[in-house]
């Protein structure tokens, strides 16, 4: 039995952050959940998933964030408890509905939680979600740690029922994806029945009484917030210093403070309900103060905040002086961590503090240099993305009119570095790629001549590439996509899709063909698999040489971490020692420096390359872009020849 499933009061489990909000949501007797997977959420609708079938909830991958929301919006709107997941670019997606449902409200309790990517670690940027909820006049809470993750996420569903309103958690990386200790509490045995109350239409219309019903709902939870466990304050009554902090800043902040040994001079206020603020509560301790350090991740929302709280009570507060991003105390961008957290600290109270000997980080990046081998983002072994690119590359090459690829956020992103040899260069959100084909698509009649190609996973083509593809079609636009069918949401943990044949519980479901669906939009739909390097290139070729119009060309090939789960190795792969030309041939070592699969590996004795058993797939795409023809397919014994 999964640790979130069990009816273990009392218990201490050892759960994930996202796990420990999975938690919290079962102990509120939660029944629809659904997200689109996007790290670092994605654990959240992972983990319920895996026990939907054991405590009769529906839980789904959905096929986007918009939708997602939608579907838990209507569980509340029929008495049920709903809990819809996503990172902070899915929130971009989901607010179009969220910014009409404040004004609707809820029924059962209805939470949202987004899960921000300090850093952009495996995001296109790291948006603060924050603000959305300031925009949105949506109750906020931010859990520092796994217990209050649980428990924030319990009290946000009652919370939402008491108020009417959508409840936002924010997390960021490194709670969502850390581990630490939860005490379970028990789960709930029973739930109401659904029913949609005929005499209570949902309707924003009208806009300005609804708004109005908002604010009153927001000063009711203000009142509430005021008296918040979750927000709470440690430290001497006059500080030197206050550090006001939420979310991961608060364990940072308190390693900082006990670092130093400054307990006696630093005082933390903790706010764990950061919109709307707990006003009594913050201008009590306001009053402590002189100095305050704000510590957070990623905006400064929560100084601004205070800050804006201050102005309104600045002759009652007198003269304080505000530390944090703006006055550069902290840095403005990317994550927080203890040392950040320590350094700000010792500068303002001027102390001295060494953490380790001063040639300590000299030592370790000696020591690292020559045990560590320096490391770029790479495709896996046998990726069909990387046949993909160097077709790609191939064909625009053998074209010559400088074309270039519109690209968009997955695995395939590794198209702008060596790993796809440069041949993305655009890079912005899920679908931009093809929505910028569009536009580029229509520049010919001012004089561009460069073949336009767009790149777009199968579940990014779900998910936000489809209005794109009708749009092209409609308006005429000219350009290839390239549809990298994969068969799996492989960057963000191998989570279904609509083209998979499988739910997110593991229930059978029909497959949307991409191929019919991108034929209905009215493209010319070919397909190829990428292994065949010599075909891709040409139908590639050929595709961007035909007449105008939209070409839609689908990559046909599984995730090799997914397959490689499942069958053998498609080829057994050598390489002939005796043909292999080493730094000598093509562009000094075309295989390992250039092609660089982690599969191939350089014999720096031997000055031969050579395939890594441990790592090769057997995907055999090495054997065809090898001029000495060093790299041998062998299939039951017997070499291939190549064509």
């Amino acid at each position: 039995m999964s640790s979130i499933a069990q009816n273990s009061p009392g218990k201490v489990a050892l759960l994930m952050g996202n796990e420990a909000i999975a938690r919290g949501g079962l102990e509120a007797g939660v029944k629809v959940c659904a997200a689109y997977p996007g790290n670092p959420s994605s654990e959240i609708i992972g983990s319920l998933a895996r026990v939907a079938e054991e405590l009769g909830l529906h839980v789904e991958w959905s096929i986007n964030e918009k939708v997602a929301l939608e579907v838990a919006a209507a569980a509340s709107l029929a008495g049920l408890r709903g809990l819809c997941a996503m990172k902070q670019n899915g929130l971009n997606v989901a607010s179009d509905f969220l910014l009409n449902l404040n004004l609707t409200g809820c029924r059962g309790g209805l939470v949202v939680v987004v899960a921000d990517d300090p850093a952009g670690i495996s995001s296109s940027n790291e948006e603060d979600s924050r603000i959305f909820a300031k925009l949105g006049d949506l109750p906020l809470l931010e859990p520092a740690s796994f217990q209050e993750a649980k428990e924030m996420t319990r009290e946000a569903f009652d919370l939402s029922e008491k108020l009417g309103l959508p409840v936002m958690i924010r997390s960021v990386t490194r709670v969502s994806h850390a581990r630490g200790n939860v005490t379970l509490d028990e789960l709930p045995q029973s739930s109401p029945k659904p029913g949609f109350d005929l005499s209570r239409p949902c309707l924003a219309f009208p806009a300005v009484t609804n708004h109005k019903i908002l604010h009153e709902k927001l000063k009711r939870a203000k009142e509430i917030f005021a008296e918040s466990p979750f927000n709470f304050y440690r430290g001497p009554e006059k500080p030197d210093l206050m550090v006001i902090t939420s979310g991961s800043g608060y364990m940072y902040s308190l390693e900082a403070v006990m670092n130093l040994k400054v307990e006696g001079r630093v005082g933390i206020l903790k706010l764990g309900t950061t919109w709307p603020l707990p006003e009594v509560f913050l201008l009590r301790h306001l009053q402590k103060s002189e100095n305050f350090l704000f510590i957070e991740e990623v905006d400064p929302f929560l100084e601004n905040n205070v800050k804006e709280l201050f102005a309104q009570n600045c002759f009652d507060l007198g003269v304080k002086r505000f530390f944090g991003k703006p006055s550069h105390t902290v840095p403005d961008v990317g994550e927080l961590n203890p040392e950040i957290v320590t350094s700000a600290i010792q500068a303002l109270l001027n102390i001295r503090y060494i953490p380790r000997p001063e040639d300590y980080s000299r030592r370790a990046h000696e020591a690292a240099a020559g045990l560590v081998p320096p490391r770029t983002h790479s495709f896996c072994a046998g990726c069909p993305h990387r046949a993909t690119y160097w077709a790609i590359k191939m064909a625009l090459a053998l074209d010559g009119r400088d074309g270039f690829v519109s690209g968009d956020i997955g695995c395939y992103s590794l198209g702008m570095g060596p790993s796809g040899f440069f041949q993305m260069k655009t890079l912005h959100a899920m679908g931009s790629g093809t929505g910028m084909a569009c536009g580029f698509g229509q520049l010919e009649r001012f004089g561009m001549e460069q073949p336009v190609v767009a790149v777009c996973g199968d579940s990014t083509f779900y998910h936000a590439a489809m209005p794109a593809l009708a749009n092209a079609y409609y308006n005429g636009a000219n350009f290839l996509l390239l549809l990298l069918d994969n068969s799996a949401t492989a960057m963000t943990g191998f989570q279904p899709h609509p083209g998979t044949g499988s739910t997110a519980t593991g229930g059978t479901a029909p497959v949307i063909d991409l191929k019919a669906i991108c034929e209905v939009l009215g493209a010319r739909v070919e397909m190829v698999d990428p292994f065949d390097i010599e075909e891709a290139v040409e139908t590639i070729l050929r595709l961007i040489r035909m007449e105008r119009g939209v070409k839609v060309l689908i990559l046909k090939r599984e995730c090799a971490l997914v397959s490689g789960k499942r069958q053998k190795k498609l080829f057994q792969v050598e390489v002939d020692q005796g043909r292999c030309l080493g730094e000598a041939c093509g562009c000094n070592r075309l295989c390992t420096r250039i092609f660089k699969c982690p599969g191939l590996m350089w014999d720096q004795t031997a000055g031969k390359a050579q395939i890594d058993e441990a790592i090769c797939n057997g995907c055999g795409v090495c054997a065809g872009i090898c001029p000495a023809l060093a790299i041998r397919k062998v299939e039951n014994g017997k070499v291939l020849v190549l064509k």
